[in-house]
């Protein structure tokens, strides 16, 4: 299996980001929200939205290149569209919390009615 996170493996463009914050499930996490959607690909892709309130730039980069890493290590069973959003306290955390909290939130069914 190769060790890198392929192209075809993230989602870039905003409308594929608004498709699954529309249609998705969504799963609260202690340092992360995640953001899940069947996506009828051959493999799943990741988005992570690491917005101006978690830190500046480089902040913002490693939080991306950590979620990268998990995602690769520990992609979902099914493809599926996921988009990650890290809260406050994602650097406080370590690595391997902010792991087995991704993985806890893949199976956690979504909480309420969807609006």
């Amino acid at each position: 299996m190769a060790e890198t996170f392929r192209p075809r493996q993230r989602i870039r463009r905003r409308l594929e980001f608004q498709r699954v914050y529309d249609r998705g499930r969504k799963v609260h996490g202690r340092v992360l929200t995640m953001f899940i959607l069947p996506n009828g690909l051959e493999v799943s892709r990741l988005g992570v939205a690491a917005t101006r309130k978690l830190g500046n730039a480089v902040k913002r980069n490693l939080a991306k290149r950590r979620l990268r890493e998990i995602f690769r290590r520990c992609p979902p069973e099914a493809p599926c569209d996921v988009v990650l959003v890290p809260r406050q306290g994602f650097f406080e955390a370590a690595f391997l919390d902010v792991h087995r909290e991704y993985e806890s939130l893949l199976r956690r069914p979504p909480r309420g009615p969807r609006r």
